[in-house]
């Protein structure tokens, strides 16, 4: 159902190179978005609180990095789940209409990186031009991605409105494939 943010962006000049970016390090135990990994109901470990109603909330990020190496900038995005603080109200009664509600909030967020990839990937710039560029463009990312989780929760009734929720599968799958060319090598 509605998704947690928890926006750390990790802005990281390491100064240990571009092929650095291409992997962030995600906080302990979360799982990095992968097409050949979707979510299953044993992730969600976490508890809800008495006054969240929904059935089930999908807590992902978008974790980001950077580098710089010779003046040259090189950033990239990842999508990952954070489990212990994702849920499930009733584990055993989660059926798989929820579930792929859930797992389409993992995809968004993941639709969301590879557009920041994207962006990241033509921004050709030396670091000591690079100012506080990385940092708006990061942010608009965030602000574009709550923004669609928003109307995802809206438009589908939180996965309720079955057409409308087959809908956005289709859009968002859509998506991937037209920036699979923004897609992590290995995801």
């Amino acid at each position: 159902m509605p998704i947690s943010w928890w926006k750390a962006l990790a802005f990281l000049l390491l100064g240990a190179g571009p092929a650095a970016a291409q992997q962030v390090k995600l906080p302990p135990g979360a799982i990095r978005w992968s097409a050949s990994r979707p979510l299953v109901v044993a992730d969600f470990k976490g508890r809800p609180k008495t006054s969240q109603g929904h059935a089930a909330l999908t807590s992902a990020n978008i974790n980001t990095g950077a580098t710089c190496r010779g003046n040259v900038f090189a950033g990239t995005a990842q999508a990952s789940f954070d489990p212990a603080s994702s849920w499930v109200r009733e584990p055993g009664s989660m059926t798989p209409a929820l579930l792929r509600h859930e797992q389409l909030h993992f995809d968004i967020a993941e639709v969301y990186a590879r557009r920041l990839r994207q962006q990241l990937a033509a921004m050709h710039t030396t670091c000591d031009r690079l100012g506080g560029t990385f940092d708006r463009i990061s942010q608009a990312a965030y602000t574009a991605w709550q923004q669609a989780e928003d109307d995802y929760d809206r438009d589908t009734n939180h996965g309720l409105q079955h057409e409308r929720q087959a809908r956005w599968e289709t859009q968002v799958h859509q998506q991937l494939r037209e920036l699979a060319a923004f897609a992590e090598k290995d995801a």
